[in-house]
């Protein structure tokens, strides 16, 4: 029994009336074999007038199957039955009957778990659909709401087919019960604004309360070419995740629906165009066969000279439809070797270019020969418009995030400020579109207060110095070892002059190295030393062996001896990686609390600016308590990095030590970008006061003595106003609390600075754990000690 529920306005009648109608009339025509062959027809609905009725029990289809097949033979021609992919259906439900002779072979090899549906039919919708209809076909509305419909069938290969379904529904009438209800104007216009509304339409249409008796006529047509090329369309121009595993199976399934071989496999190389070069895309998924395991191969070297030609000369697809067969002739040679050795008996090799530029090569891939050829290359016309278009978005996402990386590592525009450059590049792009002469204003954000931290490596200069000393006196002490057994061989005088300066150089550094020595030592190393160990090494095999040994010691980008300077550099870029590492991570909390301009830099330790003020954020009110919090919050990390650098010390390959310093500035300023430097610096004669300060502090010295002011397990807080001394005396003791201090917290003048005067500072002893999660802590004097230990 067709189902009779509240989910449809409709009974469902299977009836053939509507067909009986239409050779009523034929039995009136003037050709005797039509009146024949209608009167015949008209015979069954009399001797079956439930076919002429309708009826519900859907067993009856079995029961007059030939009457049905001969009622339907002018609409269903046996001829074409081999052919035509065609069924009745009845309206609204899932049921079809008298299929043509292909439908049912499709669906044969479909095989017998496979239950014909009809894609993305819209269940939740049906009920309005139905509705849609009565209005159209009782009250002559006709609102387009046609979609097209589908059957996704697989073939005997598994591969799915899509077909196409095209309704006939001439032969349906919808007849009302004493159940419907009449429709105004005023339900229409209310049905129209509330399409969703469900309710709505029942309470118009309710459940059951038309008739629609007849049947469809399915026309069928199998589209997978076009839902292949669509699918295709929107895989590669909707989807974000084109490293996925996922997109590249879908991609694969596509081309096997369209070339209708169930392992087909898709590979892709890009082309450089620099190096004349295919190679795999970075970080994808998708293969390239092509190159097989290989990352970049030159063209010349992955195509044979026919298949060169055709794919840059002509941007043309080329197509080898027996490997096994090319390969001999080719007596092993690339491409063919390579598609070979991984199992491929066919392939298509399609250039994807736009204007006539290269940028990369689709691979289709099959196992058997001849099932890719350039007969079905052609079905690729269709699908080149879209790669393309995908590979050139990919090109320039690809360009857009190369140029936000360079943006981000290379240029000092912060993403806090980066609206003011946005605003301003708008206002410039909009004055030029209207043809007006314009220029790219700077860009000043005033009244703003600063905040500077640095965490110095200590004596630095020094043990850089001392480095390079031990490295240059290691050098020139073997090249005199290496002289003094030259000379037991060769006795020349001018192997004792150069010997003679070697000990000169190793004596005027073994004091005191010069700023100059460095570079004179090793051009004499490199310049008048140098050539001649080479000479000396093809006369005497003896010394050859104690000169190859020195040059193995020799680093070959600085001609010279790199072991104490390698672990200096390596110590000073572990320590300002760890510190970086600290004061950025953090940073994204410090952003969320209020919008406020960073940069940091690493020189000898580690630097930073901050900048905060209303002028510095859009839409967002400021109060100095932002001011405030973000000099506690500065403050306390100060701290962090002191303790991750203490944690980071014993794995240095040169133990150095580190000393804090905060300058607390309590005037505005104005900042503004220089373009010519690419970078923000204080506006204005009285504002570069600031700048001042900034560069001389390190070397400020507590009044009266010869101390520095900046040492190692205490943080300097630099200052001039009272009421400054006593905001961070607060901050100090809220930290001691946390465990972030000791108690050993002392106030010194500084000895006046060249233009600068009236300076004081807090050093505050910092409070150093034991590890991460450890509540265990130390002065620097402890550590220090328990390092030593």
């Amino acid at each position: 029994m067709i189902s009779t529920n509240n989910d449809s306005p409709l009974l469902v009648k299977i009836s053939f009336n509507k067909l009986f109608e239409i050779y009523e009339e034929y039995a009136k025509s003037d050709n005797a074999l039509l009146v024949a062959k209608a009167n015949k027809i008209l015979d069954i609905q009399k001797k079956y007038p439930e076919l002429r009725e309708g009826f519900s029990d859907l067993s009856l289809l079995d029961e007059y199957k030939e009457e049905i097949e001969f009622i339907l033979q002018d609409s269903f021609s046996e001829i074409l039955t081999k052919n035509e992919i065609k069924a009745a259906s009845v309206p609204f439900r899932n049921v079809i009957f008298n299929m043509s002779d292909r439908f049912k072979k499709i669906l044969k090899n479909a095989g017998e778990d496979y239950e014909l549906k009809i894609r993305n039919l819209p269940e939740g919708q049906m009920y309005i659909l139905a509705c849609i209809v009565i209005l159209k076909a009782h009250y002559n509305i006709d609102l387009d709401f046609r979609r097209p419909l589908y059957y996704d069938i697989p073939d005997v290969n598994g591969i799915v087919r899509h077909y196409r379904i095209m309704y006939n529904a001439d032969f349906t009438e919808i007849v009302p019960t004493e159940a419907a209800i009449d429709i105004s104007e005023k339900d229409i216009e209310e049905l129209l604004e509330n399409f969703d509304n469900l309710d709505l339409w029942k309470e118009k249409f309710p459940p059951n309360s038309w008739i629609d008796k007849g049947f469809v006529i399915s026309n069928i047509f199998d589209v997978t070419a076009d839902v292949s090329i669509s699918e295709l369309k929107s895989t590669l121009l909707g989807s974000n995740e084109k490293e996925t595993d996922n997109f590249i199976e879908e991609f694969e399934n596509i081309f096997q629906s369209l070339f209708n071989i169930p392992d087909l496999k898709v590979g892709f190389a890009a082309y450089d165009a620099n190096e004349n070069a295919f190679e795999k895309v970075p970080g994808k998924a998708i293969n390239s066969y092509l190159l097989n395991q290989e990352d970049s191969v030159l063209c010349i070297d992955s195509l044979c000279e026919t298949s060169y030609a055709k794919i840059f000369n002509e941007k043309e697809y080329y197509a080898f439809s027996d490997i096994d067969r090319l390969f001999e002739l080719s007596e092993g040679k690339n491409p063919y070797k390579n598609f070979k050795e991984q199992g491929f008996k066919s392939v298509i090799l399609a250039p994807i270019a736009n204007n006539g530029e290269l940028l990369g090569i689709l691979e289709l891939v099959s196992p058997r020969v001849r099932e890719l050829n350039s007969v079905n290359a052609n079905k690729l016309i269709d699908v080149m418009p879209y790669l393309i278009t995908s590979i050139l978005r990919s090109k320039s996402e690809e360009a857009n995030l190369l140029e936000a990386i360079i943006q981000h590592e290379c240029t000092s525009i912060h993403e806090s400020v980066y609206w003011k450059f946005e605003e301003e590049a708008r206002r410039f792009h909009e004055e030029t579109s209207q043809g007006i002469q314009t220029s790219f204003q700077e860009i000043v954000f005033k009244d703003v207060y600063p905040l500077y931290g640095q965490i110095d490596i200590k004596a630095s200069s020094g043990a850089r110095n001392d480095a390079i000393q031990k490295d240059l006196m290691i050098q020139l002490s073997y090249l005199n070892e290496i002289f003094n057994k030259v000379l037991v061989h060769e006795k020349l005088p001018v192997y004792e002059e150069i010997q003679f300066r070697v000990r000169a150089h190793l004596s005027s550094i073994k004091d005191e190295l010069l700023t100059h020595s460095e570079q004179t030592i090793l051009d004499f190393a490199k310049e008048e030393v140098h050539p001649i160990l080479n000479h000396i090494g093809k006369q005497h095999e003896s010394v050859e062996v104690f000169i190859e040994e020195y040059y193995s010691m020799i680093d070959d980008a600085t001609n010279s001896i790199y072991e104490h300077r390698k672990n200096y550099d390596e110590s000073v870029m572990l320590i300002n990686k760890r510190l970086a590492a600290v004061i950025d991570e953090k940073q994204f909390k410090a952003q969320e609390m209020y919008p406020h301009y960073f940069e940091r830099y690493k020189t000898d330790g580690v630097e930073h600016n901050m900048y905060i003020g209303a002028s510095m954020v859009q839409n967002k009110a400021y109060h100095n308590i932002y001011l405030n919090n973000l000099r506690l919050w500065q403050l306390q990390v100060m701290c962090d990095m002191e303790n991750a650098y203490y944690g980071l010390k014993p794995e240095l390959p040169v133990k150095l030590d580190v000393a804090s310093l905060i300058l607390v500035y309590n005037s505005s300023l104005s900042i503004r970008f220089r373009m010519d430097e690419k970078r923000f610096d204080v506006d204005g004669t009285y504002n570069a006061r600031y700048e001042i300060i900034k560069k001389r502090l390190d070397k400020s010295v507590i009044k009266g003595t010869r101390e520095r002011l900046t040492q190692p397990g205490k943080i300097a807080i630099v200052y001039s106003q009272k009421k400054d001394e006593r905001e961070y005396l607060r901050y100090i003791s809220f930290l001691q609390s946390k465990g972030y201090f000791t108690s050993n917290v002392e106030i010194v003048e500084l000895e006046g600075l060249q233009g600068v005067s009236g300076l004081k500072a807090i050093r505050a002893e910092v409070l150093y754990k034991k590890g991460k999660n450890s509540e265990e802590t130390y002065t620097y004097e402890d550590l220090m000690e328990e390092l030593k230990n």
